[in-house]
């Protein structure tokens, strides 16, 4: 949940008089807090509040199968922002429609995966997919590729024709059956096609009707004449438009010429067909469940009646088929209107309707970012500083950061947000749970990259106190050196004192073997370091080199005051070597060590802090015998090699 620093507001809840109920929220990036408070007539609050619910708005991250569309995008949208910005624009719009192409796959692939689950029929997720596929080819032939006149009719078509497939399932209906011409969808699927502009398609179905009426041969020939050709331009071609257009306009006079003369007048189908052919509206729309949208309407209408529009001139058409097709009395679907705005050539209003009408910030986010790159929102900031796209894509990342594993990819998301994307992710990578070491890891590297030092450091810190709190103390004592914390490190390697104390020997060797230049980060943790090394020197039976080490530690206040009667009690076996480890000045550094020790109130030792009375002085005087024994026996050999 996200903190926040004032108090949340609450919201009163009507019919409630002498203790009425209030709402609290407290929002979150992907969650929001609802919490009910109760404030007593008096104005005095009242105990505790009683319920608090978590509240999820962006659902979609939790879905199964759009995680593979979050992942598949991710790729795409990085592959996007290596594209060169000095490159001409022509010759980055094949990469930005190619790119585009890839993010409508992916949304493809999604359902096709519902449709294998066999759910796509049942789950709003399915219509959702489809009509989010709808709107981006939309942008991608108007604003993306940009189609000019004469191409944008052909694109649009397929654009239908993408999004209307049932026909084709319904055709190989139609001709699976053993009579196909006396079917009942028969000249459903014939009218489809034409509506469609797939006149070839039509003419094939259309034989096997011909074929039932041989007294209608003609008729029938007639019309297959006009539909082959019916002239289609061909950017490709070196006719130009005008040319086409001169064509186009001859070939609709012969087809008004055939219905002036009622050369369809004895078959109501083929003259309907006939009437739509020169783009007769009232039969077009006598044909509403065969277009089934308002969109589907308007391409059929440019096709037979404005085969070469222009761009700028799409709204006109646009807006005046929605009002033709729809009940005036009905109100236009959210899709309607995201629809016509970009017909109306408004991509803000697009990219608003869907940011209201859509329950996440992957459309908008990664379709305001392509736009971005193409130089088609240059002129819109918001009134905050940060420009539209990059809000977007903030919004987005910020959503991903709840998911378990869906966090990564925000990473990449907040990098290429220039103004505020490094706020937001040193914001939000240190709510990431650290829930294992290897996710820590995983996060520190991405902090490490970006130079984030404070989040590292932080990291470290928590990960350091968990380990502690389970008894790890190598982990603990790792993760403290990677923090560079002086105090946790001093903390922990007490801990390993303590141990050492209790047990006799040292836990995490290794760890304590290499701490190298990383000992220097604390005092204690410089003796703990240090006493392992007079250790290990023992057990090498380097015995003078020990002796010079553990009487350093003390005589350099090195080793804490408390730990002093451990260091004398370890020099013990090496007054007791037959040959002289001591010197007979360094014994006298012991006995000093031993007599500031028990000058005064005599110092407990960590592990026993309530020890025997008896047994401290038994030990004392031991350490006092041995200590007297060995000057003795120092200064006779010191004596004997003078002489």
């Amino acid at each position: 949940m996200e903190e926040v620093d004032v108090e949340p507001t609450t919201t009163p809840i009507p019919g409630f008089d002498s203790n009425q109920k209030h709402l609290g929220f407290v929002w979150g990036p992907g969650d929001i807090l609802v919490y009910e408070t109760i404030y007593k007539a008096s104005g005095g609050s009242a105990g505790g509040c009683p319920f608090v619910h978590e509240v999820r708005k962006d659902e979609d991250i939790y879905s199964p199968i759009l995680r593979k569309l979050f992942n598949e995008s991710h790729h795409i949208f990085v592959g996007l922002q290596r594209i060169r910005e000095d490159l001409p624009s022509k010759n980055k719009k094949p990469q930005f429609v190619s790119i585009s192409k890839n993010y409508r796959s992916v949304i493809r692939a999604c359902m096709e995966e519902l449709q294998q689950v066999a759910v796509y029929h049942n789950d709003s997720l399915g219509n959702t997919l489809l009509s989010l596929e709808l709107i981006w080819n939309l942008c991608e032939v108007l604003f993306i590729d940009a189609a000019p006149a004469g191409s944008l009719v052909l694109h649009l078509l397929d654009w239908v024709r993408l999004h209307k497939a049932d026909v084709d399932e319904k055709a190989r209906e139609v001709l699976a059956s053993e009579s196909p011409a006396e079917h009942q969808a028969y000249w459903d699927v014939v009218i489809s096609y034409v509506l469609q502009g797939r006149m070839d398609e039509a003419r094939q179905v259309l034989v096997k009707q011909a074929a039932l009426q041989p007294a209608a041969r003609v008729m029938f020939k007639l019309l297959d004449n006009l539909l082959m050709k019916m002239p289609i331009f061909n950017p490709g071609e070196t006719q130009t438009l005008t040319e086409f257009d001169v064509k186009w306009r001859h070939w609709r006079e012969e087809v008004d010429h055939c219905l002036q003369d009622q050369s369809f007048a004895s078959n109501r189908h083929l003259e309907d067909i006939c009437k739509i052919l020169v783009g007769d509206e009232d039969v077009l729309l006598e044909y509403k469940e065969l277009l089934s949208t308002w969109y589907h309407f308007l391409v059929t209408r440019l096709l037979f009646s404005h085969p070469t529009v222009k761009p700028t001139e799409l709204h006109y058409y646009a807006q005046s088929s929605m009002h033709m097709f729809l009940d005036t009395r009905s109100v236009p679907e959210p899709l309607d209107s995201i629809l016509l705005a970009a017909f109306e050539f408004d991509i803000h209003q697009v990219i608003k309707d869907c940011s209201i009408a859509l329950n996440n910030w992957w459309f908008v986010g990664h379709l305001t970012d392509l736009l971005d790159h193409c130089k088609l929102l240059q002129s819109h900031n918001l009134h905050f500083g940060s420009n539209l796209r990059e809000f977007l894509l903030l919004e987005y990342a910020s959503g991903l950061f709840t998911h378990h594993s869906l966090w990564q990819l925000a990473v990449d998301y907040f990098d290429h947000c220039p103004e505020f994307g490094r706020v937001y992710l040193e914001l939000q990578i240190e709510r990431v749970p650290l829930d294992t070491e290897r996710k820590a890891l995983k996060v520190i590297r991405i902090c490490e990259q970006r130079q984030m030092t404070e989040q590292v450091r932080s990291i470290c810190k928590i990960m350091a106190k968990k380990a502690l709190r389970n008894n790890r103390l190598g982990s603990a004592l790792s993760w403290s050196i990677r923090a560079k914390d002086a105090a946790f490190a001093t903390l922990i390697s007490e801990r390993f004192l303590q141990d050492y104390c209790a047990k006799g020997t040292f836990s995490d060797l290794d760890l304590i073997d290499n701490l190298g230049p990383a000992m220097l980060l604390s005092d204690r943790l410089t003796f703990l370091g240090k006493y392992r090394e007079f250790h290990r020197l023992y057990g090498e039976k380097r015995f003078s080199d020990a002796a010079k080490l553990l009487l350093s530690l003390m005589t350099a206040k090195i080793a804490p005051h408390s730990f002093w009667m451990t260091l004398l009690t370890d020099a013990l076996p090496l007054l007791e070597q037959k040959e002289v480890i001591f010197s007979a000045d360094q014994t006298h550094e012991l006995m000093f060590c031993l007599e500031e020790l028990t000058s005064g109130k005599s110092v407990p030792t960590p592990d026993k802090p309530m020890q025997d009375e008896d047994i401290e002085t038994t030990k004392i005087e031991l350490l006092r015998l041995a200590l007297a024994r060995n000057l003795a026996m120092a200064i006779v050999k010191e004596g004997t090699v003078e002489i």
